[in-house]
């Protein structure tokens, strides 16, 4: 991965939504973008509703045929930003390609200058909100202890 045009965001206290289409634009133009910290973005919405929603949507399709349902935090990220993109189209399928998500800051990152995006803080929201992996723990995923 070249590093001249890899966007890394953290996404530490980000509106996950406004975040994903932002990291769709990029992807889109034909930039790698690197997520960090996926657990720390932020769905607003009452708890309670979001995850009612997220366990009526899991009963949805077959453990065999799918939909499949994601219940990582990364990989909630990812889906998002999936959803954001013409994935069946040869351009959004390349542009999938471009993405990383991760837990966390891996080591590579350690020290990276890393981006954040203004329009997609917390800060200004008025209503409550959950975190990514806050939600992920309700829907049944459990953290590995190192």
């Amino acid at each position: 991965m070249s590093s001249n045009n890899t966007i890394i965001i953290d996404a530490t206290g980000l509106i996950l939504g406004r975040m994903a289409s932002v990291v769709a634009k990029h992807l889109l133009q034909g930039e790698h973008v690197v997520v960090l910290n996926a657990e720390k973005a932020a769905i607003s919405g009452k708890k309670q509703h979001i995850v009612i929603d997220a366990k009526t949507f899991l009963e949805v399709g077959h453990p065999r045929k799918g939909p499949y349902h994601q219940r990582r935090p990364d990989r909630i990220v990812r889906r998002t930003v999936r959803g954001m993109l013409p994935r069946r189209k040869p351009k959004g399928v390349a542009a999938l390609k471009r993405l990383r998500v991760y837990l966390g800051t891996p080591l590579d990152f350690n020290g990276k200058e890393t981006q954040t995006i203004l329009d997609a803080q917390t800060e200004k929201l008025t209503s409550p909100y959950i975190t990514v992996g806050d939600l992920a723990k309700e829907i049944g995923w459990t953290p590995e202890v190192e």
